[in-house]
């Protein structure tokens, strides 16, 4: 396949519309060339608001009308996530594609290792903090010689773990194995991601970088992101960017820091986020809720979470298990915890999580929750509160994103949504 690169920029003051996006993607189909067997991999339903989605289904439509015989396979980029039920599958993508096209990603059993990034790299991108081999492992559907052209379908945001989310993260983490999500996710907690988030060029990103030129460049992958904002209307989708190359990506970030980095003038004294429950089950997921809001919030401030779907903390029932018995109880403990805890040791990006869930006490935790008990949510180092007595002062049906003043004078700051920004002082 020859290198190319395409973007579509939506108009000021709306996002694409369908025909608009479903011509962009038929662009991209000629520059790959004659087609044939192809693999889509775009994320699951905990990337709610990526528009990926709709990319997924109207790709799946394209090729199968250009190339009626080639296999179309759909895998969502599950990382460690629980697999897709069938509803969710059908709410996220619709029923025009059947279910015997997907294919379950297992980030355990199912992948092959491809090749190494060298210890003396992660050192020297690391500054020092992390000098060992990074093994690279992929999904082995990816490696198989019938595809002509694997499709990875994903949302340019702020993250926590590598800077700015997606390209070659998405195969890295999103389809591929233990070691990487591990190491990754605890190189990442190691360097800060107060560092890092935001940021297009971080250590996390120059190790996925380096596997990407050396391993991923041999196969057939295009990558096709989107930038989006979340609207009364919807989801809002304001640039596509593809191509085989890393430029669309450079371009969707910048795209991405204008329309979701939010820079605030005074640090937020109290907080409250709500967490939609079709996208956030699990305080592993939920958690953005911190990782987005920490770089705004006031020394003793106090974060509240309203979180009427959360009913567990990990997704992958170890990474659950081991959150329960070490809790969110601040960078230093989870080092120390670390350095002696084998069980640990083998789950580094538990260790990365709870760091990245702590405040270490510069503000409060509350999660409001209506399924974890208060047992359970005080077990894991955060205050608890009812989630019906939560929404009773700070209702998400009558508040707005942004700052809300409530009748008895109190003011907060509202985030409906954190996935979709990072909010912070000016850096």
């Amino acid at each position: 396949m020859k290198a190319f690169e395409l973007k579509l920029l939506a108009p000021q003051g709306r996002g694409l519309e369908i025909g608009e996006i479903r011509g962009f993607l038929a662009q991209v189909l000629d520059a790959c060339g004659e087609g044939g067997d192809t693999l889509l991999l775009p994320p699951d339903m905990t990337r709610l608001h990526s528009g990926a989605n709709v990319l997924a289904r109207e790709m799946y439509a394209l090729v199968g009308e250009r190339t009626p015989a080639a296999q179309v396979k759909v895998m969502p980029a599950l990382g460690t996530h629980d697999p897709m039920s069938k509803e969710e599958k059908l709410a996220f993508f619709g029923d025009s594609i059947p279910d015997d096209a997907y294919l379950i990603h297992d980030w355990k059993n199912g992948v092959e290792k491809i090749g190494e990034v060298p210890a003396s790299f992660v050192k020297e991108v690391s500054e020092g903090l992390m000098d060992e081999d990074i093994f690279i492992e992929v999904n082995r559907e990816l490696l198989k010689p019938e595809y002509k052209a694997i499709f990875s379908l994903g949302q340019v945001a702020p993250h926590e773990v590598v800077g700015m989310a997606n390209y070659s993260k998405n195969i890295l983490v999103g389809v591929g194995g233990n070691n990487i999500i591990n190491q990754s996710h605890m190189l990442g907690a190691m360097y800060g991601m107060e560092r890092m988030m935001g940021r297009i060029d971080t250590p996390v990103r120059k190790v996925f970088d380096y596997a990407q030129e050396h391993f991923l460049s041999k196969l057939p992958i295009v990558y096709i992101l989107t930038v989006t904002t979340n609207t009364p209307e919807g989801v809002a989708i304001h640039g596509l960017f593809a191509g085989t190359t890393r430029a669309p990506y450079e371009e969707a970030c910048a795209l991405a820091k204008e329309k979701n980095l939010i820079f605030v003038d005074q640090p937020f004294k109290k907080c409250v986020v709500y967490l939609d429950p079709a996208e956030f089950k699990s305080t592993w997921l939920g958690n953005k809720a911190i990782y987005r809001t920490r770089m705004a919030m006031a020394q003793d401030g106090e974060l509240i979470i309203l979180a009427p779907g959360v009913r567990k903390f990990g997704e992958d029932a170890e990474n659950d298990r081991l959150i329960r018995k070490y809790g969110y109880v601040g960078r230093e403990n989870v080092i120390e915890l670390f350095g002696k805890e084998e069980d640990l040791q083998t789950n580094q990006s538990v260790a990365a999580h709870l760091i990245h869930g702590s405040s270490d006490g510069r503000f409060s935790i509350t999660y409001a929750t209506a399924h974890l008990t208060q047992e359970e949510v005080e077990g894991a180092a955060f205050h608890y509160m009812p989630y019906e007595d939560a929404t009773k002062r700070y209702d998400p049906t009558q508040l707005k994103d942004g700052y809300n003043t409530l009748p008895d004078g109190e003011e907060i700051f509202y985030i409906s949504n954190p996935a979709l920004g990072l909010w912070s002082k000016p850096f």
